[in-house]
């Protein structure tokens, strides 16, 4: 890692073009946060193939954590966590080559430090990597995922953006699905983003994590049928407008005004008042 990043000791930077990595950082035009190698791949391909093989748009992805700790079983059942470490490295690394990304950026901190920061290390290392990094969209993890560590990572990333003068900030901000599904959200706070056309690619993305799938956890066929689904019941009342949907919360108001948990009590408090107004439409 270049001295000029002055990030923490463990992080390291790949560039898959083999340019500088400052000019692959600066050239950034859809940026993704990650809590784990592979989750960008999942949430994010809106961004991958928005900037795939264009000239003028270039993804770059930032994992926070190691990847330590993961389920496996299978060919994979004695692998040890730093050995599970190395191979999920090298296989998100794989994927940035797939997706022809300008740079992916491994800051290699374990869940906990990310769940109960008590310092101020991964906040510094995001404010730092989004002043070198100035997108114009940012995809991060939705705020009712149900990992704890992807929660913590959409809060890391909200603290470090409001820290931004508004002119660096992203102009959207998405918070992604991975780990529960943004379906119980209405429109037009659920925001569909068309992920249609490039499946070849988008299964590549998924399918070069062997250390997940032959490990036990399908995720290839998962997210390519989660698309799916969400394209044809995305609304009951009109055909399909795509083939593949990914679904997203728009977290840019989060930077100026409220909070994540008055955020999310609000779009419960939306969802519980939208289904009981159905069921008093038709049971009374």
């Amino acid at each position: 890692m270049p001295a000029l990043f002055d990030l923490n000791p463990l992080a390291e930077i790949y560039v898959p073009e083999g340019i500088d990595p400052l000019e692959a950082l600066r050239r950034t035009t859809h940026l993704a946060v990650g809590a784990h190698p592979d989750d960008v791949e999942i949430m994010a391909q809106h961004g991958i193939l928005a900037c795939y093989q264009k000239s003028s748009r270039h993804f770059t992805a930032v994992i926070l954590t190691n990847g330590s700790g993961s389920p496996r079983t299978g060919s994979y059942a004695a692998a040890t966590n730093d050995g599970l470490v190395l191979l999920r490295r090298e296989e998100q690394l794989r994927a940035a080559e797939i997706g022809a990304y300008s740079a992916v950026v491994l800051l290699n901190y374990d869940s906990a430090a990310v769940k109960h920061d008590t310092g101020t290390a991964i906040l510094d290392d995001l404010i730092k990597l989004f002043t070198l990094a100035t997108p114009e969209i940012l995809y991060t993890h939705q705020p009712a995922d149900r990992h704890p560590t992807h929660v913590a990572v959409c809060a890391r990333v909200l603290e470090a953006l409001r820290q931004q003068p508004a002119v660096a900030r992203p102009k959207i901000i998405y918070g992604c699905e991975v780990w529960r599904s943004l379906d119980w959200v209405d429109e037009p706070e659920r925001i569909s983003l068309d992920v249609s056309g490039h499946e070849e690619l988008r299964r590549a993305l998924l399918q070069v994590y062997s250390s997940q799938i032959a490990g036990g956890k399908r995720y290839d066929l998962a997210v390519i049928g989660r698309q799916q689904a969400n394209a044809t019941f995305n609304s009951s009342h009109t055909t399909d407008a795509a083939e593949a949907v990914n679904y997203a919360l728009n977290l840019l108001p989060l930077i100026t005004e409220g909070d994540l948990e008055t955020y999310i009590r609000q779009l419960i408090d939306r969802f519980n008042e939208h289904t009981t107004e159905i069921l008093r439409g038709v049971c009374t």
